[in-house]
């Protein structure tokens, strides 16, 4: 029985023992320490990586007018998107650089932010350049959220990697001349001609314009082009004069508009002149006088001082200073791309492949009263189709109505 109880308690010891060992006993502290180690510690860590993006802008050249404003409200909305946060904890570090209205300047830039300094994803500006990088962002999966508005970028069988916040320009134009038909009283038809640059920002809209113009019923008298670094437009606008369009589209920048507005009064033309949202902001009365008074305009953002709730900060940020509707507009694209850039955190890396995935799940995206409702679909990157109507009246930019389009099919990229 005594021998029994030692063999017992022996085995006992000795099993004890193999099971200490199996389960990390003194001999397995440098195992121990590999679980609670640095590395360890480092997995569990908030990442605080900068996220980067890059920023080609026209800060100079024929478009700086309009690309200048716009930058300081993409620099404002940074700002404020890092002060409150960032990305998940990680801030936006943002490289904006001047594209000049160059596309080998931009190109050349393009290609140092994304081999070289890694960037994730573009705010871009001019078409031109916009344009040019179609296939290349495609190629490197680099979503670009520019301030270039052309119809065919909004289709993703084509350019799968842009997005943009406003209504495109054929949508822009397409509004327009919907709302002066419906105000239109007399038995004939309305007479309509185009004015534009001609370059890739002026001449997109154009063939969109003439068909819905004729689906709607108008007749177009006519079209010229007039640069945007015009200082005169009588020689182009005196052909038009003879034809008396009731209404007159304006493709280009606020300088270029104002130009038209002042040869067109001087020769005695009456037509009432609309332009798209970088035709008219702000110095258009300054820059024309009275001639800019009964003018139209499109705009897609809110003009400053508008109470909703991202205007108190951009207010805040600007110290009160009044900006121009191209500011707001940068701000909201920067806004849009970092909610985007938030559901891509939510789920994972931060990449411009996810980027571009998260954007395309946006319905109704409300950034902050500054814009239309925005949403973006797998097969279709329209924003919304809702424009804002304005008039210059004594001198100020005065609401008039606002139009929203059918998302038909058919004008999908066109």
């Amino acid at each position: 029985m005594r021998v029994s109880t030692i063999i017992t308690a022996a085995c006992t010891t000795l099993l004890a023992g193999l099971m200490l060992m199996g389960c990390g006993g003194e001999g397995d502290k440098p195992a121990q320490t590999e679980t609670t180690g640095p590395q360890a510690t480092a997995d569990t860590s908030p990442d605080t990586t900068p996220i980067k993006v890059g920023g080609l802008i026209d800060l100079s050249g024929p478009t700086s007018s309009v690309g200048v404003p716009y930058a300081d409200g993409l620099r404002g909305a940074v700002k404020y998107i890092n002060d409150n946060g960032g990305i998940n904890g990680r801030p936006i570090a943002f490289d904006l650089q001047d594209t000049a209205y160059n596309v080998q300047q931009g190109l050349s830039l393009y290609k140092k932010m994304v081999n070289t300094d890694k960037v994730v994803c573009i705010q871009g500006f001019g078409s031109a350049v916009t344009e040019a990088l179609v296939r290349t962002l495609a190629k490197d999966m680099i979503p670009n959220f520019s301030g270039s508005c052309s119809a065919h970028l909004t289709d993703p069988r084509t350019a799968p990697y842009n997005f943009f916040t406003s209504a495109d320009y054929s949508t822009q134009l397409r509004a327009a001349l919907k709302y002066f038909r419906s105000q239109w009283t007399e038995e004939r038809a309305p007479k309509v001609a185009f004015i534009y640059p001609d370059h890739p920002y002026g001449v997109a809209p154009i063939s969109a314009g003439k068909a819905y113009a004729a689906e709607l019923g108008y007749e177009i008298v006519g079209e010229t082009n007039v640069a945007l670094n015009a200082i005169d437009a009588t020689t182009e606008l005196l052909p038009l004069k003879n034809k008396a369009p009731d209404f007159c589209w304006v493709g280009g920048t606020t300088p270029s508009t104002s130009v038209i507005l002042k040869s067109a009064k001087n020769i005695g033309m009456n037509s009432v002149f609309f332009t798209n949202i970088w035709g008219t902001d702000e110095t258009l009365p300054a820059l024309a006088g009275a001639d800019a008074d009964g003018s139209f305009s499109n705009q897609a953002a809110a003009v400053y001082g508008k109470d909703v709730p991202g205007m108190k900060i951009i207010e805040q940020i600007t110290g009160g200073k009044p900006q121009m509707t191209h500011y707001v507009r940068g701000f909201v694209s920067i806004l849009t791309m970092a909610e985007a850039m938030k559901r891509a955190a939510a789920n994972g890396p931060v990449t411009g492949e996810t980027i571009k995935d998260a954007a395309e799940t946006l319905r109704d995206y409300d950034p902050m009263g500054l814009a239309p409702f925005i949403s973006y679909f797998p097969d279709d990157h329209r924003p919304n189709m809702a424009v804002l109507l304005y008039t210059i009246k004594d001198g100020q930019l005065t609401f008039v109505a606002e139009e929203i389009l059918d998302r038909r099919a058919d004008w999908l990229g066109h």
